[in-house]
């Protein structure tokens, strides 16, 4: 059977009786609060939950932590074990603030709330300060923040003229530890190190590279204790007397696959501490298995987590305590006496469409939606159903009315595991200007494409036609239709890169660029094509070129990847950036392709950029639907 008719029959399936049982269910995007000018629809890729429990350090007598639950994580101890401080997302989706609360989980009360990102918050020994990250300041990195319990004044540690680190570089600074005496902090900072993709630099998401440093808390005697090349060292605690840090140690390579589903059984990590007078290292465990979160809990026994695969749960060095089996279990700290650990269990069911996210704008709501969102000139919203579905092309009415699967790829060739992990399926779907059609790319993404071919089809709006614009032999995808109709234009991957454009009336194929560039998106008024573009081996941003060749525009140059561009009805550029670091330790987040990725906007030309969300997550693909289109 040639390409074309194996593809016309198994879409014919997929276009007529396929799928009602794949429809998102009871989506309807609410109207937005009074005032506001609508709704902003998002992407985000974090756990959809998150509880605190505390239980002995065997494992037993396993009980929630807090009476009045929300989205909590990342606990520690006072030192005098009768509170505990956390994070928590109880004022929104996505907004990390601090709170503290007795140890039988009563009295919660706020320490540290507002927009910017809050997170890790430990007390000093004598109870008078906390220690945390945030991304409280004008760069909008993440540094270590002093908080004075009595006067509540607010100090940025690390984030001063004389710590700053190259612009151009990472600078975050993560996992504050106070030494016992509480003249020290310790803590992992990825300052100064490269931007640098997984699988040797040529995978879009960066890995990351933390070495471990201590700075006093007046800001004096800021040095680096341990490092090593090409490794990363994460999570810093101090000894009971004093005298070592211990951390877990991976290849910065590692990092990539430690927050994989598909690796984070198979990477391997140490948990190592250093003499931190002389340097002197000593490496406390060996083999197999992801070893993260150690801790001291006397002289001669550390704790720690295994992360993922078979064993996954708590672990002791010298075995004075039975390792505990418990899966989704996250980040645990003992507490002083060592009797007992607080961490939090962690739970990915996707969020419901319409979800309410905490919303970083006053003009606009946000909430949540499945990838590749994309609203018609007539209304109707058009989405690639992959965290919710199987990757299939549905589209509705922003109201929920009107819901259709268009594609279904269960009744394509697919490979339906490959589409169960999100590596294959129908993406990103583009409407076209009169609203009949809907152009998408079907086949292998991601690290999948370098194996796999796909092709840009167009079906009809009803299902009840469609069309191969492609013959399959090479990786073509993320199309875009034209302001007219008549032309869309995509990019290849493979021997030959870059964007093509296929004009429909004569059905010839034009070469736009021959560069490593991706995700097009034509702009409302036909005028640009706006794309991402890798710009060196470790590096994408943001550009916009001419339909005609001309006019070449970098938007963007952080260093850091910048892309998902899309146009916004006004004209100005929506997209996605690592602009401002890692907002944790890569190797600690879970189910996440590029965990630190925030939502930005701005100009055509590049200019007025604007930071739309500061979550802990990896935010991305957001699109206006305006309050007239919610309100009838």
């Amino acid at each position: 059977m040639s390409f074309e008719m194996k593809r016309r029959v198994f879409l014919a399936a997929g276009a007529g009786a396929a799928g009602t049982a794949l429809l998102p269910k009871s989506f309807a995007v609410a109207a937005a609060a009074h005032g506001k000018k609508g709704v902003m629809l998002m992407n985000r890729i974090a756990p959809s939950s998150s509880t605190l429990y505390v239980s002995d350090a065997d494992g037993s007598n396993e009980r929630a932590l807090l009476r009045e639950a929300a989205f909590d994580h990342h606990a520690a101890f006072s030192a005098d074990g009768r509170s505990v401080f956390f994070t928590s997302e109880r004022t929104g989706d996505g907004n990390s603030c601090l709170y503290r609360v007795g140890i039988d989980g009563t009295g919660v009360r706020p320490l540290v709330a507002g927009a910017s990102m809050a997170d890790c918050a430990v007390p000093s020994p004598d109870g008078t300060t906390v220690a945390f990250v945030s991304t409280n300041s004008d760069d909008h990195l993440t540094q270590i923040w002093l908080l004075d319990l009595r006067t509540q004044k607010l100090t940025n540690l690390t984030g001063t003229a004389a710590l700053a680190g190259d612009p151009a570089s990472p600078d975050g600074h993560f996992r504050p530890s106070w030494s016992p005496d509480g003249q020290w902090l310790a803590f992992s900072s990825d300052r100064d190190t490269a931007w640098r993709g997984h699988d040797n630099g040529k995978g879009w998401e960066h890995t990351q590279e933390l070495s471990i440093y201590v700075i006093r808390p007046d800001g004096t005697g800021f040095r680096r204790v341990a490092t090593r090349d090409g490794y990363c060292q994460g999570s810093p605690k101090w000894s009971p007397d004093g005298s070592r840090i211990v951390f877990y140690e991976l290849t910065v390579e590692a990092t990539w696959g430690a927050h994989r589903p598909e690796d984070i059984g198979i990477v391997e990590s140490q948990i190592v501490s250093v003499d931190v007078a002389t340097g002197a290292r000593t490496e406390h465990t060996s083999g197999a298995g992801l070893k993260v979160a150690p801790q001291f809990l006397s002289g001669t026994e550390i704790g720690y987590l295994v992360k993922g695969g078979p064993d996954e749960g708590l672990a002791y060095v010298s075995g004075t305590l039975p390792a505990v089996k418990r899966s989704s279990l996250r980040s645990p700290v003992w507490s002083p006496d060592g009797k007992s650990v607080i961490y939090e269990k962690v739970d990915f069911t996707t969020r419901k469409l319409d979800a309410p996210l905490y919303s970083w704008d006053p003009d606009w709501d946000y909430r949540f939606c499945d990838v590749f969102p994309v609203l018609s000139r007539q209304g109707l919203l058009a989405i690639t159903d992959k965290q919710l579905g199987n990757s299939s092309i549905v589209t509705m009415r922003p109201d929920g009315s009107r819901q259709k699967v268009v594609l279904n790829t269960a009744n394509t060739d697919l490979d339906q595991t490959l589409v169960a992990q999100g590596l294959a399926g129908a993406f990103r779907p583009s409407w076209s200007n009169d609203g009949k059609w809907i152009a998408f790319g079907l086949g292998g993404w991601f690290q999948e494409r370098a194996v796999s071919t796909a092709a840009i089809y167009r079906v009809a709006a009803d299902g009840s036609s469609y069309e191969a614009l492609t013959d399959g032999t090479v990786n073509a995808g993320f199309p875009s239709f034209s302001e007219d109709g008549n032309r869309i234009v995509y990019r290849v991957w493979g021997e030959d890169n870059g964007l093509r454009v296929l004009d429909l009336r004569k059905r010839t194929t034009t070469v736009l660029t021959t560069e490593s560039d991706n995700l097009p998106d034509w702009s409302p008024d036909g005028k640009l094509i706006l794309f991402t573009r890798r710009t060196s081996a470790t590096n994408f941003d943001v550009c916009t070129i001419r339909p005609d060749g001309t006019g070449l525009a970098v938007l963007t140059s952080s260093g850091a990847n910048d892309g998902h561009a899309v146009w916004a009805s006004d004209g100005r550029v929506l997209y996605n950036s690592g602009m401002y670091g890692f907002r944790e330790e890569a190797a600690l987040y879970d189910n996440t392709f590029q965990p630190y990725g925030q939502i930005f906007s701005m100009k055509a030309d590049g200019s007025d950029k604007r930071m739309l969300t500061d979550s802990q997550w990896e935010d991305s693909m957001p699109i206006y639907i305006p309050q007239s289109l919610l309100t009838g």
